[in-house]
């Protein structure tokens, strides 16, 4: 069994007191083999806590006495200390699939495990979860989870899973939803294969079988450049209008039966279709929010001021991998503090931790600090680094301001070509290339959900950029503050 390697030591914990050092392997809590964070924050909210370290080759024992529920105040390498339920499916829409060549080596790991559903809001298929899974789930309180669900009909799923389990398994989320699972489902739709009739059944599917859903995320295919599925293409504009009336009427079917709107369509394809977005109130708590649901309409309330929420987006588009654990399950505890521990960043002080519970809520808490090196003069032209789609929602924005000093520079994305254009693939080649024939002089705010521990996807770091660029959270508020104030026309 792989073990966990304790990346960092707060001064002044428990931890430190006892003499664990960064570096050293985490073999057992307590004379025990642990499996994973959800198990290490269980195992060790106790009052006397026995941690067996492995240094430099030798075994080591640390007992340590501590109040019940405080933090031992260690950060882990990794949110999984065995191995990661790889996937087993062969999903011809599967993005992993669609990489280039030569990117860092976590990058092309397939994962199907619902602990990283749980810390993270990874989709799982369900075709790997186990009875001792559920049990897990149950005991532990491991909820929300997040199901990728694409079809209602078993046959049409095995065929998009590649998968002769892929029919089958959904009768785990029939159990987890009976159990009251908080579960959160999505579909991508690839056109000509799970769209029209098949979508329609889905969602009358979906009403008839799993209405206790939280809400479905429904999100249009991505084709890179790199694709070699001959059926796999981007949708057409008429394709995205389709779908979005297929949405509306199951909306109204929804509401119709169980009082909400369960179905929501990811904002990209609002933007696909020329349509405008809908109302905010449409995305109640924005808990899809990560996932493209009403990131648009979130991100303009904040920005006006209208929310102090700060929801934002993580940073890393693979931030389970690249990101872990640091962001994946960070948020300040609140409430019941019956399990807990603090974790210090790094690069800063120690922040508090969710408890087991509220590991799954993925830092819905505010806005992240923004790195701003003020290498230039704050008050000259403002240009905003974004990505095709991303500058399709800033700009009705900018164009209420009063401001004329404020600009956006899209960013086609000719590192993975094809229809990417969402800001979290962004590279850094391709906004090297734009930033090339920008002036001097000029501040570049670029937004965090790019970057997964300070570099991009390439490899590149925002220090190899031809300009310098300030690095802002991704939420309105940031927005706003690095700005500065705005005046918004009514």
């Amino acid at each position: 069994m792989n073990h966990a390697v304790i990346r960092s030591v707060a001064p002044g914990s428990a931890a430190e007191l006892a003499g664990v050092h960064a570096g050293d392997e985490l073999v057992a809590v307590s004379g025990r083999e642990v499996r994973d964070i959800i198990e290490y924050r269980w195992m060790t909210d106790e009052d006397e806590v026995s941690l067996d370290i492995r240094r430099a080759g030798l075994e080591l024992t640390f007992d340590i006495s501590k109040s019940a529920g405080d933090p031992l105040g260690m950060e882990i390498d990794s949110p999984v200390f065995d191995e990661v339920r790889t996937c087993d499916n062969h999903c011809e829409f599967c993005f992993i699939y669609q990489l280039p060549p030569g990117m860092r080596r976590s990058l092309y790991l397939k994962d199907d495990d619902y602990r990283l559903s749980f810390l993270y809001g990874n989709f799982t298929t369900l075709t790997r979860f186990t009875e001792a899974d559920m049990e897990r789930v149950l005991t532990e309180g491991l909820s929300p989870l997040y199901v990728s669900i694409h079809a209602t009909d078993p046959e049409i799923r095995s065929e998009m899973l590649r998968n002769r389990r892929g029919g089958m398994s959904l009768r785990w989320l029939r159990v987890l939803l009976a159990e009251g699972v908080e579960v959160h489902g999505q579909i991508v739709v690839c056109p000509g294969i799970n769209d029209g009739s098949v979508l329609e059944d889905s969602f009358t599917g979906i009403l008839d079988q799993y209405p206790e859903l939280a809400d479905v995320a429904v999100v249009p295919l991505g084709v890179s450049k790199f694709n070699t599925e001959q059926r796999m293409r981007p949708h057409t504009i008429g394709e995205a209008q389709r779908v979005l009336d297929l949405i509306d009427a199951a909306q109204e079917m929804f509401m119709g039966a169980i009082g909400r709107p369960m179905i929501q369509a990811a904002d990209e394809y609002y933007l696909l279709a020329g349509r405008p977005f809908p109302k905010p109130g449409i995305y109640g708590d924005f808990d899809m929010h990560e996932d493209g649901i009403g990131m648009a309409s979130a991100f303009e309330l904040e920005f006006r001021g209208e929310s102090d929420r700060g929801i934002g987006v993580q940073p890393g588009f693979f931030n389970w991998v690249d990101g872990a654990p640091a962001q994946g399950y960070r948020a300040p505890r609140t409430g019941d503090a019956s399990c807990g521990a603090i974790a210090q960043n790094a690069s800063g002080p120690p922040e508090v931790e969710p408890t087991v519970v509220q590991l799954g809520k993925r830092l819905k808490s505010g806005p992240r600090q923004s790195r701003l090196p003020r290498d230039e003069s704050v008050a000259a032209p403002v240009a905003l680094v974004t990505g095709v789609y991303g500058a399709k929602v800033l700009q009705p924005i900018v164009d209420t301001l009063n401001r004329d000093d404020v600009r956006i520079i899209a960013v086609d994305n000719h590192y993975f070509g094809g229809n990417i254009g969402v800001t979290g693939l962004m590279v850094g080649e391709d906004v090297a290339r734009v930033l090339h024939g920008e002036p001097s002089g000029h501040r570049y705010l670029l937004p965090d959900v790019c970057l997964s521990r300070g570099v991009f996807l390439d490899g590149m770091s925002p220090e190899d950029l031809p300009r310098g660029v300030e690095i802002i959270a991704t939420d309105g508020i940031s927005l706003r503050s690095a700005i500065g104030e705005p005046e918004v026309n009514a």
